[in-house]
């Protein structure tokens, strides 16, 4: 049966990877735009009607969900260097393909287990408050906070050490495939350029828990920020002016009264349940 295989060139087998992390990402997408109340729902706690237990198994499963849907959407086409590189240096193998699809897995597997992380300490901050008064001092707390966070770490020195391993996908496929083990290789590359991630955009995407904006405004804003700052060749020039921006939102909002304040008047329409 192999003397009937059909050779592929190795430019048209790189544009269909694109293409299939490109429909990927917008299958994501639009998985995200038709049920953007229950995502919001998922990720803010305290905007359910309905008793449910923060630390149930079931609860933690749909919040890891529905950050790996946005982590899909988001990062997985910034990915893509990495997984055309890998493909480079497959080239020659019968299951390249096996092995690009092994290490997408890895690298969005770094970003559901940090949804694991992210979700209890959120969930359970959220259901330790009890009364309407309680709910709104904790939107009002937490939204300048997550933006001071996020703009004052965009000017660390992790950041910028993540940020170039995640805008050199040679060396980090260099790093990780040594020639031997090569599906558990390619996982272990998607997973390290995962972390990478992570490592360089944790903090831009914990602005998708606040509760006092639109969901997808928030992605489409940030997932484009993201996007440039590692794909583009001046996005590392992006990185202080983002800072700045969200440092002053920051103090705008913290004046402004949080949840009642500025943000909540970004994207009306796209807020879910309060």
């Amino acid at each position: 049966m192999s003397a009937f295989r059909i050779a592929v060139p190795a430019p048209v087998e790189r544009l269909a990877l694109a293409g299939a992390v490109g429909f990927l990402a917008a299958t994501a997408w639009a998985v995200l735009w038709s049920a953007d109340a229950s995502i919001h729902g998922i990720l803010h706690f305290h905007a359910r009607t309905e008793i449910v237990a923060p630390f149930r198994l079931s609860t933690i499963l749909m919040f890891v969900a529905a950050w790996t849907g946005m982590s899909v959407a988001m990062m997985l086409p910034t990915c893509l260097p990495v997984l055309a590189t890998l493909h480079t240096f497959a080239s020659e193998r019968a299951d390249r393909s096996l092995l690009i699809a092994l290490a997408a897995l890895g690298y969005l597997a770094a970003w559901a287990a940090t949804g694991a992380l992210v979700g209890p300490i959120s969930l359970g901050a959220q259901s330790a408050v009890a009364f309407p008064d309680e709910m709104r001092l904790l939107d009002r707390a937490a939204a300048p906070a997550l933006l001071l966070l996020a703009g004052l770490f965009q000017f660390s020195a992790l950041k910028y050490r993540c940020l170039e391993k995640c805008r050199s996908p040679l060396a980090v496929v260099l790093s990780y495939w040594q020639g031997r083990r090569q599906r558990w290789q390619a996982f272990r590359l998607g997973w390290a350029s995962g972390v990478f991630c992570v490592g360089c955009c944790w903090a831009l995407m914990l602005l998708m828990l606040l509760n006092s904006v639109g969901h997808l405004a928030w992605m489409l804003v940030l997932g484009l920020v993201m996007a440039v700052e590692k794909s583009v060749r001046w996005g590392r020039r992006l990185s202080a002016p983002v800072g700045v921006v969200l440092m002053v939102c920051a103090g705008v909002v913290f004046l402004a009264g949080g949840e009642q304040g500025l943000l909540s008047r970004m994207a009306p329409e796209f807020c879910g349940p309060k």
